[in-house]
């Protein structure tokens, strides 16, 4: 059984994009090559690591497809997109990391769960969907998918109208104990793909999937308190935090506690669909007994991890 530390680092999919001339698979598989190098930096040094990541731009590419194909195919629903982009995604993560690890000699190996993530039907977000998700559409397809399909569309800054889908709030990650089983084992786990599969509970308690999305941080914050991890280390485009981001008195974040965090948050400081749905999630893990927390880039993971770099988030 191990009985070294444990980090849940949360990884986002547009990081496997790195820009448009570059999407494809074997495009895609590189980026992760990359950041797998950083991970398992981290299992070298003696980390029991879960690896979380988004999707949205994958799951974009299936409804697209699925777009192209009616004429000849069925829809693919969103929870099994959510699903098919877990196990692709989970795919190349396992590939590199096996790839990584014997060019190191390193006797471990990794395991993807699809992993299901339970929502209160109730959600007050089901009511008011916001969440964007496929192509952009003319108003008159928009309006016909609404009228036929149910869909709740937007029209969206002048570019065009897009569906929206609601994005309730995590409450328990279903597959939270095989998870914590593999990592006892000593696998390196890939698990809650996207923020995970949205499914809520009919009346006889079985599980629905639900056209949902759950945002990948606070899921990844739901799953780091769960399994108790030590840290949870969200991995972005940033090598630290900042108040007044972008702006001439831009400030550097080397270490936050709760009270400082919920204040910078109050105070407007990060940006709504980036930093702030990361900051939440943070304070929601050290809220649920969670030790720290730490925002840095992929490159940067080792000196963040050693002090020398990195925002640092505390009790």
């Amino acid at each position: 059984m191990s009985t070294k530390k444990v980090a849940v680092v949360a990884v986002g999919g547009n990081s496997l994009i790195k820009d448009k001339a570059r999407r494809t698979i074997p495009d895609q598989y590189s980026a992760a090559s990359e950041s797998m190098n950083h991970f398992a930096d981290m299992v070298e040094a003696g980390w029991d690591v879960v690896i979380t990541h988004g999707n949205g731009p994958q799951v974009g590419f299936i409804l697209r497809r699925s777009e192209l194909s009616l004429h000849e195919l069925h829809p693919v629903p969103l929870d099994y997109c959510g699903a098919d982009t877990q196990g692709a995604i989970g795919y190349m993560f396992q590939q590199a990391l096996y790839n990584e690890f014997r060019q190191r000699g390193v006797d471990k190996q990794a395991a993807t769960v699809v992993t299901q993530v339970l929502v209160d039907s109730k959600d007050p977000a089901f009511e008011n969907p916001t969440k964007p998700i496929g192509s952009f559409m003319e108003q008159d397809t928009a309006i016909n998918h609404r009228n036929q399909d149910g869909w709740a569309v937007v029209e969206d800054a002048g570019r065009g109208w897009r569906r929206v889908v609601p994005s309730p709030l995590p409450v328990k990650i279903i597959q939270g104990e095989a998870i914590q089983t593999l990592i006892q084992a000593g696998f390196v786990v890939i698990g809650v793909g996207g923020g995970g599969i949205p499914v809520v509970e009919d009346e006889n308690g079985d599980l629905i999937g639900v056209e949902a999305v759950i945002d990948k941080d606070f899921a990844s914050s739901l799953l780091a308190a769960t399994i108790r991890a030590d840290l949870f280390l969200i991995s972005t485009a940033i090598e630290k935090v900042a108040l007044d981001f972008n702006k001439p008195d831009q400030r550097w974040l080397d270490q936050v506690t709760i009270a400082e965090a919920r204040q910078y948050l109050d105070q407007g400081h990060f940006a709504k669909g980036s930093m702030e749905p990361k900051v939440q999630a943070i304070i929601g893990y050290l809220e649920n007994g969670g030790q720290e927390a730490i925002v840095t880039n992929p490159e940067n993971i080792g000196r963040a991890l050693a002090g020398e770099t990195g925002t640092r988030f505390i009790p």
